[in-house]
């Protein structure tokens, strides 16, 4: 690190089969391997955030299953078990080193809800200012399958936009990205560097290759896609591998740089959060002038330019701006709710410089920055 430079922000996520056995208990000796490293970059002036799968896994047998749990409840269970133990573990060691570790339970909510996302954000900042190591996980214990992530490779790339990342490791049992699923080709080739996502490569993307874990490599492109999006150096590599986290962050590791170069950097952290973590609740259609308006001379959305709205949804909510084709035109929040527009738009002779905006430029996203499927 240069004297005087602010600190670089490194997301590391970790997979549940990288931190437990076989038998699915946590690997005590995984652990230390992962802290180890992470104390390295901590001493070299980095800040760290720690995205950790292995709950379920690690509570699974201390609840009395002899597999993996199907079930929610018994997840939930499980889940509640092992995300104490895990946190003990990491706590331990981390102090072992002079560091604080903090825990971190976030839902989707979390992230679709504004005010909630400030206050992650904020509590997320004040952390890494102090030091301290935040160990993030999804809160299993609580989430219900329509309001979770799905995996942590996409809470991880979400962590890394929402605290300004320079970059984010994603580490499995996988050694990267190749050319086409390994165990179906032989001649399949480890794609060092990535500038784009394209239809090939997700196409080529498999499931899970762990009964442990939930992520496969599509769930990884998915995870990168949004990382690219923001702007965030992307690296995905095996977790076995010797000194993978240093090797990772200084360019040297053995697996895939993915290559953070989108448009998004002059978005502000207001428009990111519309970009990608609000979750639109409703749509209205406009008429092709509206979409030139919002587009190309950059003006406010009147009810004049409304063709249509499919709601319901309330006033200051996020909802998606379509042309009358179907296409996507990007998002913005809206002054009104569903029903609150319905009387404007049948005043068909209300004239333009008295019409109220129904939605500000400033809180609109055009559909070129919306790269990523929310």
């Amino acid at each position: 690190m240069i004297p005087g430079t602010k600190p670089q922000r490194i997301v590391i996520k970790i997979g549940s089969s990288s931190l437990t056995s076989r038998h699915g208990e946590i690997s005590r000796k995984k652990l230390e391997k992962l802290t180890e490293q992470i104390v390295i970059l901590k001493d070299a002036g980095y800040e760290i955030v720690l995205v950790s799968s292995g709950a379920v896994a690690a509570g699974y047998r201390k609840l009395g299953c002899l597999e993996r749990p199907t079930s929610l409840p018994e997840k939930q269970a499980a889940a509640s078990i092992g995300q104490g133990l895990l946190m003990e573990s990491y706590s331990e060691l981390f102090i072992s080193h002079g560091y604080v570790a903090a825990q971190i339970l976030i839902t989707r909510s979390d992230f679709s809800d504004e005010v909630r996302y400030k206050n992650v954000r904020n509590t997320l900042n004040v952390l890494l200012e102090r030091g301290i190591i935040p160990i993030v996980n999804e809160n299993d214990t609580i989430t219900i399958d329509r309001l979770k992530f799905g995996d942590n490779d996409t809470l991880s790339a979400k962590v890394a936009g929402l605290v300004d990342a320079t970059q984010l490791i994603i580490l499995s049992d996988i050694d990267g990205l190749y050319s086409a699923d390994p165990v179906k080709n032989p001649k399949a080739t480890l794609l060092e560097r990535v500038n784009e996502i394209t239809s090939e490569i997700e196409t080529a993307a498999g499931g899970s290759s762990s009964s442990i874990g939930t992520g496969g490599m599509k769930s990884k492109i998915e995870a990168v896609k949004i990382a690219m999006a923001s702007g965030i150096l992307t690296f995905l590599g095996n977790a076995s591998h010797k000194n993978i986290v240093v090797d990772a962050v200084i360019g040297n590791a053995r697996g895939t740089y993915f290559k953070g170069n989108s448009p998004l950097s002059h978005l502000d952290q207001k428009k990111k959060w519309i970009a990608f973590h609000s979750g639109p609740e409703g749509e209205i259609i406009v008429h092709p002038t509206a979409k030139q308006w919002l587009l190309s001379k950059r003006q406010n959305l009147l009810p004049s330019g409304v063709v249509k709205v499919n709601g319901p949804f309330n006033k200051g909510s996020v909802i998606r701006i379509t042309d009358t084709s179907g296409n996507e035109v990007g998002l913005g929040v809206v002054h009104f709710s569903s029903e609150e527009l319905q009387p404007f738009l049948e005043e068909s002779t209300q004239k333009m410089s008295d019409a109220p905006f129904i939605m500000d430029i400033n809180n609109f996203v055009c559909h070129t920055d919306v790269l990523i499927s929310i």
